[in-house]
């Protein structure tokens, strides 16, 4: 029986409830100016993280800050990459002032589904990220495109989504759709629990999926986030399940 998983969240984005959520994950991940973000919250989140000693993670988006990174943009790959590659520095940076190690990278919104879906995005991320930063985890989705891509090539930390719903391929349901974000704190707990105790877990219609999952995420904007990450770690506890965070090495 497993006793212990990764909790991560999305900070920096502007919600500014970074204080509350800190003590709550084991890793994160931090804006950086792609889709939200800036360097006076990327060093203030970086302290907090140091100071509950979690683990800090670049979290690089398209550069559309007008629609949060969530919608595919028409750019070349080598305006891309010069983007993702600023965005990861910013954060890379505040790590180094305050000596702490960036502990993994995690694409955001449309370019995460993208590398997840898409060989050449998946192909693009990996090529990069190997050539720049060929010794940080990265955060993927498993049985995905950028797992096939990055094999051998990067270290992979298999994500999961506590506040998402599945579709049957595995994928994440468009949150152009109903039921995309699972906000029901019994639904939530069942989910985690489901992925966590038995590597599982249970589509929108029914399904079941097995995979490998190292970290779970709860999106920092989710409604009422701060209120079902609690929930989750005194369920997660009561199951004699830690949270920890994922060794780099």
């Amino acid at each position: 029986m497993r006793t212990s998983i990764d909790l991560n969240c999305d900070l920096g984005e502007g919600i500014g409830n970074e204080a509350a959520l800190m003590p709550l994950i084991s890793s994160c991940n931090l804006a950086c100016g792609g889709h939200a973000g800036d360097l006076e919250t990327i060093d203030q989140v970086v302290q907090l993280a140091k100071q509950y000693k979690v683990g800090v993670g670049a979290h690089p988006s398209f550069p559309d800050r007008e629609h949060f990174g969530r919608r595919e943009m028409q750019l070349s790959f080598k305006a891309l990459k010069d983007s993702v590659l600023e965005q990861i520095a910013r954060v890379n940076q505040a790590c180094l002032n305050h000596q702490v190690p960036l502990h993994h990278i995690k694409a955001h919104g449309a370019l995460y589904n993208l590398c997840a879906q898409k060989k050449e995005y998946a192909e693009f991320l990996t090529e990069i990220l190997a050539e720049a930063y060929p010794e940080i985890p990265v955060y993927v989705p498993f049985d995905s495109e950028m797992t096939r891509a990055a094999t051998g090539k990067l270290k992979l930390l298999f994500e999961a989504f506590a506040d998402r719903n599945y579709e049957p391929d595995g994928s994440l349901v468009s949150r152009q759709k109903d039921h995309a974000v699972i906000t029901d704190e019994n639904a939530l707990i069942n989910h985690v629990l489901c992925m966590v105790q038995r590597s599982e877990i249970k589509t929108l219609d029914g399904d079941i999926l097995k995979m490998k999952i190292d970290t779970i995420c709860v999106h920092g904007d989710t409604p009422k986030a701060v209120e079902l990450l609690q929930l989750l770690n005194q369920k997660l506890d009561e199951n004699q399940i830690k949270k920890t965070t994922i060794s780099c090495k």
